[in-house]
């Protein structure tokens, strides 16, 4: 085994880098392919790092590229300490690692420890027979007496949690797919078992975790079933509107108080590495941003924790992006939070939130803008930076069983899945050589990085203004915040960090409007990428813009 330790003239043991951090989700099936086999690896994400470092972000997070059978694409993992030949080998991510890291750029790696794939060598034990040092690894009940499931768990893929296995007769659980069943974590050895993953991977290098599904690390032992739950209190914030997992009030299947005591047991592993940080995705539709409180209190478990809120379908409007920061400040005083707007579950969010929208740029460069000043760190999916829009996909061309399952009510989530467009002009956009895993959408090839980059004019271009203006100021990575207004169309708030302290106001409609300014003596700033008049009293702003000011 390698250790990949930081050069202290590269990247500075910052331990609270990831207050305030932007952070790039790399989805690496679709991001560069190298070997012509239509599917992205690791050295293509080890070449593209050029035009990560180029947004300005702090760090990566890299979805799954340990081995899998791929029935979830690398989310059903069979070996936690490799990598899968379809992305290469291990040398590949040290490569990785030393590149980002000589680029200033911190690397964090999701890891999947709720569950594992039937084919991983703990659960191929496990169901071997009921007597086997691994029997209780993973989570087994028998039927009830008519041979039914255990309750009436649901999976968030459709259908019963409960799958029965002829050899052990018994049934197990998943939460997602059959072939993804539910590591047993009240068991101990399995804790060590997953804290040794965490170590093996900080050994190697990696700055931090993107933890998958961390609600879902518990189930309730005495397996009582979930109630029901009310329609006016359903959303569809963590599955489809069209899923009857949204149906119940999950009490039991997920949310257990016994994760804190594991939650602040990975945090020990992680103190023994410096400057080393931890984001754990909370899904749940109900209690998410009271989950995430509970998870990132006391300094000693999660240092943040990745909210659905604006992952969900429902419009983003003043009131809501200010209600929902109201929520996380009452939920979780001590917390924090890192926001998103897209990523590789959902319908990337210009589309979701611009179908009527016919400035599809503008409205783009304000939302980047506004995400960007939210109190809480930042997730940018691949392709946001350049205003990609979800691609429309044929049924024949689906690849995610998600989408199988519920199609055409739901169609899944391939199309923010397919390929990075590099070159407008080359083959799948630059992706791939080969015939790509997912098709390259043509209005995605209009919108590529080599006809963006050097238009200052374009998405990409704001996107790189932008953060360079976000890092002058520390008010927008570390600040407080509190609200100025959030009435029909006008966004505004005040960001305080130390002496500095900046107003931020956005206009989230497609005509020009007038914003009231706070009492006061402000002065503008520049190097935004916005144009506004400022008066004694208030702003004029374009449609879709922003204006932002200090207080002398």
């Amino acid at each position: 085994m390698r250790m990949t330790t930081l050069d202290s003239t590269l990247l500075q043991p910052d331990k609270d880098w990831w207050r305030g951090a932007v952070i790039y989700q790399i989805y690496p099936r679709s991001f560069q392919d190298t070997n012509g086999d239509g599917i992205g690896d690791l050295r293509g994400i080890t070449e593209r790092l050029g035009h990560v470092a180029s947004l300005g972000v702090d760090a990566i997070w890299i979805s799954p590229f340990f081995t899998s059978p791929m029935k979830d694409f690398g989310y059903d993992v069979s070996d936690y300490q490799d990598v899968d030949p379809i992305f290469g080998v291990l040398a590949d991510f040290d490569a990785l690692i030393a590149e980002a890291h000589r680029l200033n750029i911190r690397v964090m790696i999701d890891l999947v420890l709720s569950h594992t794939s039937d084919k991983h060598p703990w659960f191929v034990e496990s169901r071997s027979r009921r007597t086997n040092p691994r029997a209780d690894w993973y989570v087994w009940a028998d039927s009830k007496p008519d041979g039914t499931p255990p309750n009436n768990w649901l999976s968030i893929f459709g259908g019963s949690a409960w799958q029965w296995d002829p050899t052990r007769l018994q049934y197990y659980m998943h939460n997602f797919l059959t072939s993804q069943p539910d590591l047993n974590l009240h068991n101990p050895e399995v804790q060590d078992a997953l804290l040794s993953v965490a170590r093996f991977w900080l050994e190697r290098g990696v700055d931090g975790f993107r933890l998958d599904t961390i609600n879902f690390y518990f189930h309730d032992k005495e397996l009582r079933d979930n109630p029901s739950l009310a329609p006016e209190r359903r959303n569809a914030q963590t599955a489809p509107a069209v899923n009857p997992y949204n149906y119940q009030e999950h009490l039991y299947d997920k949310n257990q108080p016994e994760n804190l005591e594991f939650l602040k047991r990975f945090r020990a592993v992680m103190e023994e590495f410096p400057a080393i940080a931890a984001v754990g995705e909370v899904g749940d539709s109900q209690r998410g941003l009271e989950i995430a409180g509970e998870y990132t209190s006391g300094g000693d478990k999660m240092h943040m924790c990745y909210a659905f809120e604006f992952l969900a379908p429902d419009p983003l409007t003043p009131a809501f992006v200010a209600e929902t920061q109201h929520a996380l400040e009452k939920a979780a005083p001590e917390g924090w939070v890192c926001w998103a707007f897209s990523n590789h579950d959902v319908m990337r969010h210009i589309s979701r939130w611009g179908n009527a929208v016919t400035d599809h740029e503008a409205h783009a460069k304000l939302l980047a803008s506004l995400l960007m000043s939210l109190r809480g760190s930042v997730c940018i999916y691949q392709g946001e930076e350049l205003a990609l829009p979800e691609a429309e996909l044929a049924y024949e061309d689906l690849q995610d069983p998600y989408g199988i399952q519920f199609w055409p009510d739901f169609k899944g989530r391939d199309g923010c899945r397919t390929p990075m467009v590099w070159d407008s002009g080359q083959q799948s956009g630059g992706f791939s050589l080969g015939k790509p895993w997912l098709p390259v959408a043509p209005v995605h090839l209009e919108r590529a990085v080599n006809v963006q980059d050097g238009d200052e004019a374009s998405v990409l271009a704001h996107y790189r203004r932008f953060l360079t203006f976000r890092k002058e100021h520390a008010a927008l990575v570390k600040g407080e915040i509190q609200f100025h207004s959030a009435e029909g169309a006008i966004l505004s708030f005040v960001r305080t960090h130390g002496n500095e302290k900046v107003f931020c106001a956005f206009n989230m409609s497609p005509v020009a409007r007038l914003a009231d300014l706070p009492s006061g003596t402000l002065e503008a700033l520049e190097g935004h990428g916005f144009d506004s008049i400022m008066h004694e009293e208030n702003i004029e702003l374009p449609a879709w813009s922003g204006f932002f000011a200090r207080f002398a």
